[in-house]
């Protein structure tokens, strides 16, 4: 097996486990036995955990701005791209009703522990805040963008939470068609002060 490969696949596994056990929960032995290799050869490839979260941390990031580039080729407006968003919720809802939300849950955890990373994982948020914030300045909220960024990003996150504390799919869903509501009257309300 290729160094690049072993590295790729100890980081999938990683990420995987930091989701659904916590990173502190996660231990190089529960790694290394996912990945199906020694203890000795994962050292080779990452000396600390905190290596192996750095490492997770820029997949995300890759990944987030993969799905964002994706929305933008995909969405015909910024309302479409910004409902890409807030379906996510039931997009990913069999892995948020089991562990909530990948980007929340990874944040909060090293928040707690004031983790060195903390603010490398936030950026995942920061990701989500500026692209959503450029939808609204397209959607003509030039001067409330960024606070109805984060409206968005804060409604979402207390669905996800809330989703998965009561493991209610309706409750997701009735809140998804809630957002989707508030921002169709947004827009609308945008464009009659015009």
């Amino acid at each position: 097996m290729r160094h690049g490969a072993t590295s790729q696949q100890i980081v999938e596994a990683a990420d995987d486990l930091f989701y659904r056990q916590g990173f502190e929960h996660t231990s190089f032995a529960d790694i290394s036995s996912l990945v199906n290799i020694s203890r000795g050869n994962l050292y080779h490839h990452f000396k600390t955990k905190d290596d192996i979260l750095d490492a997770v941390i820029k997949v995300r990031l890759d990944r987030t701005l993969n799905m964002l580039t994706d929305w933008e080729e995909q969405g015909a407006s910024s309302k479409d791209r910004i409902k890409s968003y807030i379906k996510i919720l039931l997009t990913n809802w069999s892995m948020i009703k089991d562990y909530g939300c990948p980007v929340g849950t990874l944040c909060t955890e090293l928040a707690k522990s004031n983790h060195a990373s903390k603010a490398e994982a936030n950026k995942v948020f920061t990701l989500f805040r500026v692209w959503l914030k450029a939808q609204f300045t397209q959607l003509g909220h030039t001067q409330d963008a960024d606070a109805l960024a984060m409206h968005v990003l804060s409604w979402s996150q207390g669905v996800a939470t809330l989703g998965n504390a009561f493991d209610d799919l309706q409750y997701v869903k009735q809140e998804v068609e809630k957002i989707y509501d508030w921002l169709d009257t947004l827009s609308v309300k945008k464009k009659q002060t015009k």
